[in-house]
């Protein structure tokens, strides 16, 4: 997979809590934010499949949300 190196700025309080959170799932800085920026990716892309859902379907109810809710955090 080819790599592109980027330059990017964090406020220093978050810098050292990425390094800290980098060293404590044992990778370098580049793979643990290239994992973050995944996984944000990937809320997009689920939030999109989301509102298209509830454009066609209406919004989802309180019990389906709680649901949902109640899936993730078991």
């Amino acid at each position: 997979m080819a790599t592109e190196r980027v330059t990017v700025s964090l406020q220093t309080e978050l810098a050292e809590a990425v390094r800290e959170a980098a060293e404590a799932d044992a990778q370098n800085v580049s793979s643990w934010i290239a994992d973050a920026a995944r996984r944000r990716l990937a809320s997009r892309g689920l939030r999109d499949v989301l509102s298209a859902w509830e454009a066609e379907h209406g919004s989802f109810s309180e019990d389906e949300l709680a649901a949902a809710r109640a899936r993730i955090e078991a």
